[in-house]
Order: structure tokens, then C-alpha cells, then sequence
């Protein structure tokens, strides 16, 4: 049997400020990746991703739990190159050029891809003699992942990977995952962009508190939703009557009012769009079905702002993503 990419069960994983009662950022979490997946790792604030990535990658120590990455110890596939990762923050020299960051990491590697290959493979061949302070955000990520990829890791982990960039970068940035990943490579992402897990993950992951609260393709995440959403303009949207009316109608969720526009969560939409169109007269009915949006805040519980899903790099913790780690 193939040995899994990772392999955790039972992480526990708590933290205490002085004065306070200790916080579990991971509860009990248990995750089976196999190798050549792909899978993307979503989570509201304090969700504990960001703390678990940290445990599969050796940053930090379990209280409770085992974790195995390519068979091997978390620190141990780190060092031997089975393992790279892409952070948020951390992990570059200012002062240096692009070129002189690749050179000097591949330098720490008994066996290292060549810096030309990686920095071209990251789009960032044109950025060579340009200072690593002088570089965006974006760019600054595009070089994290040249390093990630300098050992040739057989899995690859990714926290928030292109934070800092705009559409059109994200686009090529996956664009070049996509290829680089198309040999088998392992790749486990924490991301706030729906988008990207929608179109790139072959598997999601949700969690929420601690622990795995959803795992499986895109459709079977959305099956999870609690119905369609429905929506409409109702002339007096205004008035007490029209919600004790839509309440009424049984499986009725959550109802949200922008103006005279309103949306609502129903597990029978045609029933609730009998009420509005024969009793309400309402216009400009839209039937929408289940998204990964409305299936997060089933699975959840949690508010999800302008349809993303995130935790910037924070878990209850308060602790930011570690510096990158490619050795």
C-alpha cells in the first residue's frame, strides 16, 4: 500500500497567554492525505489551519496526536527535501537579489533543481537582479515558491500562497501549479480564495474549531448546503408582513434584506417562490443553487464576508504563519 503524504490522527494542539484559559486551536484532528492529491484546506478565523499546517511541517509540537509526512517525522521529511512549503511571511533576506535568494538556498541542498529551472518554473526569471526589498508581495511569494521548489519535495504545502497578488497573477501563479503538479506531486493549500479551491483542489478539507467538519470533492461539500438560496424584489420588502409570510413556508433558513432585494435560504424554493410571486408580487426571481459559500456557513456556523473564507495567516492562537521553510 502506497504510504501516505500525510498521516495525522488525534492532533491536539493548545496555547496560552498569560493570565488566560488556554485555547485549543486544533481539536483532536484527524487527516489522511494520499500522495499525488490535491487539496485545499478551508477554515474560518481560528479555525486552526494554520496551526495545523505548522504541526505537519515540524513548526510546532503536537500536545496530543501523531503526524507523519511521506512516512516520515513532520522535521525529518523537512530536512531530507521530501517536503517544502510556501508561507506567508518570513523566510527572505531583503538585501539580496532574487537570484542570489535562490542560489544561496539551493546551496544548503546535497541535491537541488537547477536555480534557473525553479525561477522560471515561478515566473520570476525577469526578477533576477532585482532586491528582494524592491519586490511585491506577489513577487515576493513567487520567490518562496521557486525555493519550495528547489529540493524537488514530494509534497508540497501552501498557507495562503498568493496573498499579495492581483486576479491576473493568481491566474498564472495556478497556472504554473497546475504543470508542476501534473508529474504526481502532493499539494495541500490554505486559501481564502473560494475560486481556487473551487477550481484547482480535486478534494476539500473544511474545519472549523479544531476539527474536520467536511472532506470531499467540491459537489459533495455543496451537497452539504442546507438547500438553495432564493431571491427577489418585493415592493414593500419594507413591511413586517411579507417576512411572517416567508417564514411560514417550512425549511426556511436564514433571510437577509439589501433594499427592496431580499435573499433566502430554503430547502423548498418552490414553495417559497409560490409566496412571493402569488402573495407578495414579487419581481426579478433569481434561484440560485447550493455554493461552496452557503455550504461553509452551514457546515460552520460562521459569518463568511463578501464570499471568502479565511483567517489571514492567524488561528485562535494569535500566532501568524512561520517563516518559509524549504530546509
Amino acid at each position: 500500500m502506497p504510504i501516505p503524504a500525510i498521516q495525522a490522527r488525534g492532533l491536539v494542539k493548545q496555547f496560552r497567554r498569560p493570565g488566560d484559559v488556554p485555547i485549543r486551536a486544533v481539536d483532536g484532528l484527524d487527516l489522511t492525505v494520499p500522495a499525488g492529491q490535491i487539496v485545499a484546506f478551508l477554515g474560518p478565523n481560528g479555525a486552526g489551519k494554520t496551526t495545523t499546517l505548522d504541526m505537519l511541517l515540524g513548526l510546532t509540537i503536537p500536545d496530543s496526536g501523531t503526524a507523519t509526512v511521506v512516512g516520515m517525522a513532520p522535521r525529518a521529511a523537512v530536512l531530507a527535501g521530501r517536503v517544502s512549503a510556501v508561507l506567508q511571511t518570513g523566510g527572505l533576506l531583503a538585501d539580496l537579489t532574487v537570484a542570489e535568494t535562490v542560489r544561496l538556498i539551493s546551496s544548503t541542498f546535497e541535491h537541488s533543481r537547477p536555480v534557473a529551472e525553479v525561477m522560471a518554473k515561478a515566473g520570476i526569471s525577469g526578477l533576477a537582479d532585482r532586491r528582494v526589498s524592491k519586490c511585491s508581495g506577489g513577487e515576493q511569494q513567487r520567490l518562496r515558491f521557486a525555493l519550495a521548489l528547489l529540493p524537488d519535495p514530494a509534497l508540497l504545502i501552501l498557507d495562503e500562497p498568493t496573498a499579495g497578488m492581483d486576479v491576473a497573477a493568481r491566474h498564472e501563479f495556478w497556472d504554473t501549479m497546475r504543470a508542476d503538479t501534473a508529474s504526481g506531486r502532493t499539494v495541500v493549500f490554505a486559501t481564502h480564495y473560494l475560486e481556487e479551491a473551487d477550481s484547482f483542489a480535486e478534494r476539500i478539507v473544511m474545519v472549523s474549531r479544531g476539527r474536520v467538519v467536511a472532506d470531499g470533492t467540491t459537489s459533495e461539500i455543496r451537497s452539504k448546503s442546507s438547500g438553495r438560496t432564493i431571491s427577489a424584489e418585493i415592493p414593500d420588502a419594507g413591511a413586517d408582513s411579507w417576512l411572517a409570510r416567508v417564514r411560514a413556508v417550512p425549511g426556511v433558513g436564514g433571510v437577509t434584506e439589501r433594499g427592496r432585494r431580499v435573499e433566502i435560504a430554503a430547502a423548498d424554493t418552490d414553495a417559497v417562490a409560490l409566496v412571493l410571486l402569488r402573495d407578495l408580487g414579487a419581481r426579478h426571481l433569481e434561484i440560485a443553487a447550493p455554493t461552496l459559500d452557503s455550504a461553509f456557513l452551514t457546515l460552520t456556523g460562521q459569518h463568511l464576508p463578501a464570499g471568502a473564507v479565511t483567517d489571514d495567516g492567524e488561528d485562535a492562537s494569535g500566532a501568524t504563519g512561520s517563516q518559509a521553510v524549504t530546509a
